[in-house]
């Protein structure tokens, strides 16, 4: 994590809506370092994952730049994993997988084997030939991690992922992102409300706050990985956050 591979100047997002003009985000500010772990807390309505759609392209900024520093010729420098899966139902879970190749210039069998290879990754080696269907909520978020791997971005977003999950699942997912992440080296930008969450996956948190919503503050999360869910110095770091995120929303 020596250099940046995004770098948020002055963004500012705005829209106007039967002539009102409202704005979402203002003169924000950040940079993430390439294979980083950050995540975006912050109350619903603030705008974490207007700062995924940006990058993403699906929205365009009102002020301000974004700079990507990716690979030289990287076909497909981000990809995005939302909250529900969102897989096609008239596919196989392999298929799916493979979707995001399709176009690539890879022949049928070198996408299916990169796909086989990323459901390998998730943990999901046997279930390639099963329909959407036929898994569980925790199994269809594997396999939308495992299709957004699949074409190889440099940097991971994911929005909320796991906030639809019984706390079972999505505490087993946690870790199998963690070890995920520490097998890739992806830069991975996870939005998230849930402070446990964040201080568990985070090598580092920062705080959005406000309307329009701006960086509030930031927080490094110095506890030694694999971490422990009900470790002291995480807890404590969750405690920190929490009237991080008190205190900033007030002042704002």
């Amino acid at each position: 994590m020596s250099d940046a591979i995004i770098t948020l100047d002055g963004l500012s997002l705005a829209y106007e809506r039967d002539g009102v003009r409202n704005v979402i985000l203002s003169e924000l500010n950040l940079t993430v370092a390439r294979g980083e772990f950050l995540v975006i807390v912050g109350e619903s309505g603030v705008g974490k994952s207007t700062v995924l759609r940006v990058l993403i392209g699906l929205a365009k900024p009102s002020d301000g730049t974004v700079r990507l520093d990716t690979r030289p010729g990287c076909r497909t420098p981000m990809a995005l994993v939302f909250q529900d899966a969102r897989l096609l139902p008239w596919r196989r879970v392999i298929a799916n997988v493979a979707f995001g190749l399709e176009g690539s210039g890879l022949t049928k069998a070198e996408r299916l084997a990169k796909a086989k290879a990323m459901l390998d990754l998730v943990g999901l080696r046997d279930l390639g030939h099963r329909w959407p269907h036929q898994l569980s909520g925790g199994q269809r978020q594997r396999v939308a991690i495992a299709r957004a791997l699949a074409v190889d971005p440099d940097v991971l977003l994911m929005d909320e992922p796991f906030s639809a999950l019984d706390s079972f699942t999505r505490e087993g997912l946690q870790d199998e992102l963690q070890r995920i992440q520490a097998t890739t080296g992806k830069t991975i930008l996870f939005v998230t409300h849930d402070i446990d969450e964040a201080v568990t996956l985070a090598d580092r948190v920062v705080v959005l706050a406000g309307s329009p919503g701006r960086l509030a503050a930031e927080m490094q999360v110095e506890v030694p990985r694999p971490r422990r869910r009900r470790d002291a110095a995480l807890q404590e770091a969750a405690r920190q956050l929490r009237a991080e995120l008190s205190g900033r929303s007030a002042e704002l």
